[in-house]
């Protein structure tokens, strides 16, 4: 018999009533020999869905090259879920938001100058039905009525905090529906008024459901007065929130105010429990707010979900159980034995090098008379150099940046001139030229992740864009190097080491037991990590968050290689292995 779930006055599972509770994991925020751990907790917990987005920058890194395996073989995870009797929401908008880097939204879409997305602007259309047209092929076969696990899909996220373009999202729809979605289709936005009109379409169309962390009675009953005899469902009941570099805390929720809230969701309808497991913004996946000024967002996912970062029951977890079990028999499900998390202790530097002395063996400059943005290089993410001759010796009264994101280090002949972030970027500067003939100028601009929300997301190239004033004229010819970082082998470590600049630090692990650890980076300034070739995030001594989470699945028996790149020229001759996380409550 063919499976069915249908959207009426209630969710309808083979033509019965169905409450949906959820929670929310996003695969490629984990291990994939994690994945199974972590559902399987979902289901002890007494959920019977779990939702997921779909991160296009992830899937098309470069356009028309796709891919799907390792972290990021959805198919599997769906039917993995399938496979312990879980159900599945998928929410594969284009845009995810989700503190994830420009909201999932590829950055090779900024390369064209008149980029409007999240419209039915042409060239963003295309691009997002030959992506869709890929992705479908997966999806579809795993829905519902094909004797898959999917029962759901979302056509756009929080469209209604971003524009009203109802062509858009029937668009969006009617592309769905070309390439085999047959399972019924929602809209998520906030529980206002104006949020919810703007976001959604016809409710017989698509249903409307509803994204918040508190006031559930309230929201609640406006929209069972604005949408009758229509399921109530919270897309995402936010139980902890997300932490940004240079917060004074990570954020968290006390346990039994955020399963009361759910007590009175479940009363009336379904529930999505975001997040469920946060996860973790590997490499330079995370997200930024850039509304009054950039806020650019830790590694850790944490969020304070019901599963640590990394993967550990907390108080939350027996809180929801309880308040699940009111309204579900909760079936006995026996968990994975637990990964140890392990310290391995102290690890001293066995070499470095500065960027400047390695600089040609991990990029070829390309030459242009003026500084070219990060999109316009082909370049997705990471750091950009800019490097120029300033001339003969002088006295350069005013020299200031021009349109430049996020954060810029200005160096001439290998002195350190000045480091200006989001709002700083454009102040005056002098400075002396000291070298006859040649005064070498390096600025280092790194960016610090593209927006996930708000309305400047057609504003989100990176680098230098309008360029370098000295005294009043533009100045040209400029080498660009691109440091996407995409292979840390390159690395010379040969060459000579300077202190106080930017440089690459190597240290050697060795173990024989197996488990999770946390790389503590006190004493560090600015930076990423790699461990065995693997970008695992970013670090900075501003918090809340001190040390990087390292599962299992990256380490190795025997020798670990650690690469340490750091900007700011702050460092010690050892990192520290820890088996807590860093994520301070309190600064």
């Amino acid at each position: 018999m063919t499976n069915t779930f249908e959207i009426k006055d209630d969710f309808y599972l083979n033509k019965k009533p169905f409450k949906i509770i959820a929670g929310g994991m996003h695969y490629f925020r984990t291990m994939k020999d994690s994945w199974k751990d972590r559902l399987i907790k979902l289901k002890a917990m007494g959920c019977n869905t779990v939702e997921t987005y779909v991160p296009w920058n992830m899937h098309e890194a470069k356009k028309g090259v796709y891919a799907f395996n390792g972290n990021l073989d959805i198919k599997a995870f769906i039917e993995l879920a399938q496979s312990l009797e879980l159900f599945v929401i998928v929410r594969p908008s284009p845009y995810i938001c989700a503190e994830w880097e420009f909201g999932g939204l590829p950055a090779w879409l900024l390369k064209d100058p008149g980029m409007k997305v999240r419209t039915v602007y042409k060239p963003f259309m295309k691009h997002v039905k030959e992506y869709f047209e890929v992705l479908f092929k997966i999806l579809a076969p795993l829905q519902i009525d094909q004797d898959g696990p999917i029962i759901l899909m979302q056509i756009e996220n929080e469209y209604g905090y971003y524009g009203n373009d109802k062509e858009y999202l029937s668009t969006l729809l009617k592309i769905m529906r070309d390439f085999g979605t047959t399972v019924p289709v929602v809209t998520s936005d906030g529980p206002w008024g104006e949020a919810l009109d703007a976001g959604s379409l016809l409710a017989d169309v698509s249903l409307p459901t509803m994204n918040f962390g508190t006031g559930a009675k309230e929201h609640i009953e406006n929209f069972k007065e604005k949408y009758v005899n229509k399921p109530v469902m919270c897309m995402e009941f936010w139980v902890g929130w997300f932490d940004a570099w240079g917060d004074d805390r990570h954020h968290t929720r006390d346990a039994s105010d955020a399963a009361n809230e759910l007590r009175d969701i479940l009363n009336e309808g379904s529930v999505n429990i975001y997040m469920f497991h946060g996860g973790t913004n590997f490499g330079f996946m995370n997200g930024a707010n850039d509304l009054e000024e950039l806020k650019p967002d830790v590694t850790s996912y944490d969020y304070d979900a019901i599963l640590t970062e990394c993967g550990d029951l907390t108080e939350k977890y027996y809180e929801f159980k309880k308040v699940i079990s009111e309204f579900t028999e909760i079936k006995e499900v026996e968990l994975l034995p637990q990964t140890h998390k392990i310290a391995y202790g102290r690890v001293a530097v066995l070499d470095k090098v500065s960027l400047f002395n390695t600089l040609e063996t991990l990029s070829s400059p390309v030459k242009h008379n003026y500084p070219l943005s990060m999109e316009e290089l082909n370049q997705n993410y990471g750091y950009i150099l800019y490097r120029s001759d300033l001339g003969d010796a002088r006295r350069v009264e005013k020299m200031y940046l021009l349109e430049a994101n996020d954060r810029a280090q200005i160096f001439v002949n290998n002195n350190h001139i000045a480091t200006q972030y989001d709002q700083e970027i454009g102040q005056h500067l002098s400075v002396d030229l000291e070298q006859e003939k040649s005064n070498r100028i390096d600025i280092l601009i790194e960016n610090m992740g593209r927006a996930n929300f708000g309305p400047k997301l057609n504003a989100q190239r990176k680098g230098l864009k309008g360029g370098l004033v000295i005294d009043n004229h533009g100045h040209y010819n400029w080498e660009h190097y691109n440091l996407e970082l995409d292979d840390i082998n390159k690395v010379d470590f040969s060459r000579e080491y300077e202190d106080h600049l930017p440089a690459f630090y190597k240290f050697e692990l060795e173990i024989e037991c197996m488990g999770d650890t946390f790389i503590d980076m006190t004493g560090f300034g600015k930076g990423v990590v790699f461990i065995n070739n693997v970008n695992i995030g970013r670090y900075w001594e501003v918090g809340p968050q001190t040390k990087l989470y390292v599962p299992e699945s990256l380490l190795k028996k025997g020798k670990n290689t650690i690469i340490v790149f750091e900007t700011e020229g702050k460092s010690k001759n050892e990192i520290y292995f820890s088996d807590r996380p860093g994520l301070d409550k309190q600064k």
